[in-house]
């Protein structure tokens, strides 16, 4: 079975592939070259829903597009959905980072607490709309750590770290990542509705 991954995010394709793969070797994730929907939704799921939407009509198969980003508590939840625009009209995830980091500059640790949030839907054509939602908990770092991941990864240390011992995501191996992300939460939600096609 073919499902299309409704991103041109090289990042995303390859960490769906490997989330895939490992539960369900018979789905094959293909890749999406078609035009990029203009992402207007306030919320994950409504921008999930427009990406795979417009890829499901596109290619005439059914399609997976998440919508992710980081949700600080301090900043009232926000970047949010603005995540990968954080510092302007172009994604540029070393300014959105710094930004984010200079918002932060005077906040203490008790009040870094932020969440990695991803919202997946699942678009049948002519058939079901659904979405799924997964969070990973955590805080932000003072400064960067790590070499791993992308985007705001290595500013976030997950909850649930040993005192001490703590990392942040871009010191994790991919396979670290992958068990445990927000993407692997909203995922593993995703699973009992494959099951369905």
């Amino acid at each position: 079975m073919k499902i299309v991954l409704a991103t041109h995010n090289p990042h995303k394709v390859d960490e769906f592939r490997a989330l895939v793969g490992s539960v369900r070797p018979d789905i094959e994730i293909v890749g999406y070259d078609g035009p990029e929907p203009v992402e207007d939704g306030v919320t994950f799921a409504e921008n999930a829903l427009i990406k795979a939407r417009a890829a499901a009509v596109h290619t005439g198969l059914p399609a997976v597009a998440d919508d992710s980003g980081i949700c600080v508590d301090v900043l009232g939840g926000s970047p949010g959905v603005f995540s990968a625009y954080w510092a302007g009209q172009k994604k540029d995830a070393v300014a959105n980072l710094e930004l984010l980091l200079d918002q932060l500059r005077d906040v203490a640790d008790p009040h870094r607490a932020a969440q990695f949030h991803a919202t997946i839907a699942l678009v049948v054509p002519g058939g079901a709309e659904q979405t799924v939602e997964g969070v990973w908990p955590g805080r932000l770092a003072h400064t960067p750590a790590g070499p791993g991941g992308f985007g705001y990864d290595p500013i976030f240390i997950p909850d649930g770290q040993d005192a001490g011992a703590e990392r942040t995501v871009g010191e994790y191996s991919a396979a670290e990542k992958q068990a445990d992300s927000h993407r692997a939460r909203a995922f593993a939600a995703l699973l009992p509705l494959l099951e369905k096609l």
